[in-house]
């Protein structure tokens, strides 16, 4: 059979398991939409199923699974605890003090350490929907031993505990991740000025906690980066399907994701029995480049390792968010929002909207990238998310070592080198 035709065979089950659940009778709709999606994916693999065998596919993947070094990066391990009693689960990771500088700067801030000294810089990172916190992999390479460094998994995902609201029946909310955000930072960072960064999902989670607890950014934060993220309508955006489909789309697929929710061990044995096709949809809306095969198959697994009933609780949650207000608490502060213009699930002119809010913001575009700009070009972000913290180091009076100084410096010009724009430019 052949690739589209497996595609629309899928398709044809998830829209008959629906009509015959008797919830959603037309679900063929959104399969159909879905479909051309799958379409465009099937024609990227059948090239490589004519000459490869699905063996050789099979090992070749099992190969970079046990070799691939790709979040393989390990921290301090904590727990915090969200006010429905989930576990979220964060790593840190300190700052080397051999190349931290040991001047004590000029206090600034309210918090200080026993003896006198200014407690250093956190960066928090918040990942994306259907990652984890080994999302940013290449940032925090790059950046290990040179600052101080929260990574945490979001609830549901990665390591922390499956969501005790959402296991309750309960929505899954971009407010509640905001609120999740704030026990991280008691837990994790409970002192000191911070820097939020967040990819898509992380970055909404980000705004729902400035827009929730706005004291605390007037005294800690002293930055913010935002990673091919939205601050809302996201209900309009396409996803690269002509219009009838992204309708259809936007107004079936939650009811059918809740659906296939209650059918996990079905879905999960379609995702492996599809693996291939499946490979091609995420390349399609993770890369607009080719990327190295090691890190296509990272994403592949953290985006598999996400199971469909989560992925159906935290879909809605997108079409509801708007968080465009919410933006002016971190105004004035040291920002940097940074997008793919080939991102096809938080478009690049939806950066530009939260830039031209933000006056003080810089704006980076990456021509040729998709939505996981960190993992498709990690010189390149880790360079500005560098020179961000340097920036808010600088601002907050906090310790900035030499490495950090010399890992701001941009690299030269060449092949996919980013859009640098103004905030509010064109």
């Amino acid at each position: 059979m052949t690739e589209s035709g497996k595609a629309t065979g899928a398709i044809e089950a998830v829209a008959e398991a629906a009509a015959a659940s008797g919830r959603w009778q037309r679900a063929g709709i959104v399969g159909a939409a879905i479909g051309v999606v799958a379409a465009g994916a099937a024609a990227g693999v059948a090239l490589e199923r004519a000459t490869v065998g699905r063996g050789m596919r099979k090992r070749a993947r099992l190969a970079l699974d046990l070799a691939g070094p790709y979040g393989s990066l390990r921290g301090m391990p904590g727990r915090a605890v969200a006010e429905d009693g989930t576990e979220l689960y964060y790593e840190v990771e300190e700052a080397d003090p051999a190349v931290v500088d040991a001047a004590v700067p000029p206090r600034r801030w309210q918090f200080f350490r026993r003896g006198g000294q200014a407690p250093p810089l956190t960066v928090v990172f918040s990942h994306g929907y259907c990652l984890n916190q080994d999302s940013w992999h290449f940032q925090r390479a790059a950046l290990r031993g040179a600052i101080r460094a929260v990574y945490w998994d979001q609830r549901s995902h990665g390591r922390s505990g499956r969501g005790n609201d959402q296991a309750d029946g309960g929505p899954a909310t971009i407010d509640q991740l905001g609120r999740d955000l704030k026990a991280v930072l008691d837990a994790a960072a409970p002192e000191g000025p911070l820097v939020l960064v967040g990819h898509s999902m992380g970055g909404m989670t980000v705004m729902a906690f400035a827009d929730q607890f706005p004291e605390v950014v007037a005294e800690r934060v002293a930055g913010f980066a935002f990673v091919g993220t939205s601050s809302g309508k996201l209900a309009s955006v396409t996803l690269g399907l002509p219009a009838a489909g992204a309708r259809a789309l936007r107004a079936l697929a939650p009811g059918v994701l809740r659906i296939l929710g209650t059918q996990v061990d079905l879905v999960e044995r379609g995702r492996r029995a599809t693996a291939d096709l499946f490979a091609g949809i995420i390349k399609r809306y993770s890369f607009g480049s080719d990327v190295d095969p090691g890190v296509a198959r990272f994403a592949e697994r953290m985006i598999e390792s996400t199971p469909i009933d989560v992925v159906a609780e935290f879909y809605p949650a997108f079409t509801e968010h708007e968080k465009s207000e919410a933006l002016d608490v971190l105004d004035g502060l040291p920002g940097l929002v940074l997008a793919g213009d080939k991102d096809l699930l938080t478009p690049s002119e939806h950066s530009r909207s939260i830039a031209e809010r933000l006056p003080d913001t810089e704006l980076v575009v990456v021509p040729g990238a998709g939505h996981l700009v960190m993992l498709e070009h990690p010189e390149l972000v880790s360079t500005h998310l560098a020179a961000l913290l340097a920036e808010a180091a600088d601002a907050s009076r906090a310790p900035v070592p030499q490495a950090l100084r010399e890992l701001a410096v941009p690299p030269p010009a060449g092949p996919g080198r980013a859009d640098r724009v103004a905030s509010g430019g064109a």
